[in-house]
């Protein structure tokens, strides 16, 4: 054995996960190896390399600092301690670079664990440990992966957990994702409200996260619209994982869902489903009307602006910028818009018995619903037997097709009809146990009936502009010098004034005993009214 006669050294560690620094065959137990040889050789360690990085490849931080290092001190060469011969590469092609790149740069290869030579017999041990470590490398990928497959073929996710769960150690073992609270409930929110309409688009959901303070962002306190898009087609919050690239088709997961399947289902609908145009991205607090205010004169949108008074005070003014239009850019004060505006709210209030027929009204058809329960539950079951017929159907057709194109057609074909039974199957579980009572179902929609000016004096926009979209189904008109023009107005205040006027109809002059209004289902209910 050729003992050099060289007296300093350097040290290289190296790991492939960083997990490993702490784990036995981590970078503090490779550095204390490497110098109890460095003290039996007598050799000074001069400096010590570490790294956390592939063995696959040459290409590394660390070495690249190794070999700047040993170039630096050429005329005087320096014995580099390895553990292993694995810790220098985990590749036949690697190993052979790397060893040398290190002959090159001056540097002596040792190890406490090998031998390294200048002839035929030493290259051959060589390379047969630096094969062994490349199948080994090899095998250890296969078999993580064989594990990651059969995992999320069990419906645990293995990749990283998106925002709003977080991993921990599971009771049958292994890990799997929880809620991650109050992040979680904020990602529901949002979801539900892109699902519901409450956001009309990614960038309305982008601007309701990046209001929450405690939503992870970016170091500029931002999210990109990437990222919620990739929010909203995540079907882990739906309970359910799939990993097209390894065939694993859509399937429920273990872990607990934030929204339901069906919401899920909406949301793609609404994304990839009739085109919406793009909302404004000058939307702001300003001016809340903004996109939904129209000239009377021309129909075009308003537009919004602040100016500059004397003093150097800004006011705000919504105005019009059509060519042509008798109003163009004659400002209208921002303050006595949204004045109107509120005051045209608290016109569709209804009255407090009218809202009280409705309420009964909306309650005798929760109980109708809820009785159908099981009729409902039962031709669910009948579609989904139906679907798994045309499954069997499809997967036989898709068997015996040899065009790609067909193949590839059935196979979407296929999904859609998973896709259905899932959405069914999850149906049938809930029907005819909803998640929430009528009461706490319908409490903040039957308060928004009762007083719709309250949603529009909430600090947030979103909220200002669900009051819009909840009570009108059209945009506003407004003329400058007579106000807003009939608009019109969505379903539920629709059906309030037809039961109004329906009341109107069956109202008896003053001094006559109580009318009494035939409700849906047999019932009865007694209006009391005053004189007008």
């Amino acid at each position: 054995m050729t003992r050099h006669t060289h007296t300093k050294a350097v040290i290289y560690c190296r790991v492939s996960d960083p997990k490993q620094k702490v784990r036995g065959d981590g970078l503090g137990s490779q550095e204390t190896r490497c110098r109890e040889y460095a003290k039996y050789r007598q050799l000074d360690v001069v400096t010590v390399i570490k790294e956390d990085y592939t063995g696959a490849t040459s290409q590394r931080p660390g070495f690249k600092s190794l070999l700047a290092f040993l170039r630096k001190n050429r005329s005087d060469p320096h014995i580099v301690i390895i553990d292993d011969l694995s810790r220098l590469a985990r590749d036949v092609v690697a190993f052979r670079k790397c060893r040398s790149e290190i002959s090159a740069a001056s540097g002596i290869l040792e190890s406490p664990s090998i031998v390294f030579g200048e002839n035929s017999d030493s290259y051959f041990v060589e390379n047969v440990l630096a094969s062994a470590a490349q199948h080994q490398r090899e095998k250890n990928a296969e078999q993580t992966k064989n594990r990651m497959h059969a995992r999320a073929q069990n419906g645990f996710w293995i990749y990283g957990e998106p925002k709003g769960y977080r991993y921990d150690k599971a009771p049958a073992g292994g890990k799997m994702m929880y809620r991650h609270e109050p992040v979680a409930t904020i990602v529901a929110e949002a979801l539900e409200g892109f699902a519901s309409g409450r956001f009309e688009s990614q960038a309305e959901v982008k601007r309701f996260l990046e209001a929450q303070p405690l939503f992870p962002k970016n170091k500029k306190g931002q999210l990109t619209i990437e990222r919620i898009r990739i929010m909203l087609t995540q079907p882990l919050y739906a309970g359910y994982l799939e990993v097209p690239k390894w065939g694993i088709s859509l399937r429920k997961a273990q872990h607990e869902p934030l929204i339901s399947f069906e919401t899920y289902t909406r949301i793609q609908e609404r994304l990839y489903g009739k085109p919406r145009a793009p909302t404004r991205v000058d939307i702001n607090e300003a001016f809340a009307l903004r996109g939904f205010l129209c000239c009377s004169d021309c129909s075009h949108p308003y537009t919004a602006n602040y100016s500059r008074g004397s003093k150097g005070k800004l006011y705000p003014y919504y105005l019009c910028r059509q060519p042509g239009c008798p109003s163009n850019s004659k400002s209208i004060a921002r303050d006595k818009v949204e004045t109107a505006f509120e005051e045209l709210l608290k016109s569709l209030a209804p009255a407090q018995e009218l809202f009280d027929i409705a309420a009964f009204v909306f309650r005798e058809m929760w109980d109708e619903q809820a009785s159908n329960a099981k009729a409902r539950k039962k031709e669910m079951a009948k579609e989904i037997a139906e679907i798994e017929r045309k499954i069997s159907q499809v997967v036989d057709r898709i068997v015996d097709a040899e065009n790609k194109t067909v193949m590839k057609a059935l196979e979407q074909r296929l999904d859609e009809l998973e896709r259905r039974k899932l959405l069914l199957g999850e149906n049938v579980a809930k029907c005819g146990t909803p998640i929430r009572g009528y009461d706490e179902s319908f409490r903040t929609s039957m308060e928004f009936l009762a007083s719709p000016w309250i949603l529009w004096n909430s600090d947030r926009l979103e909220d200002k502009r669900a009051a819009v979209r909840l009570a009108f189904n059209d945009n506003l008109k407004y003329d400058r010098n007579e106000g807003f023009r009939t608009p019109e107005i969505s379903m539920p205040f629709k059906a309030l004034q037809g039961i109004s006027e329906e009341k109107e109809l069956m109202a008896r002059p003053a001094g006559f005993e109580p009318a009494t209004t035939r409700l849906e289902g047999g019932c009865s209910i007694q209006l009391s009214y005053g004189r007008g």
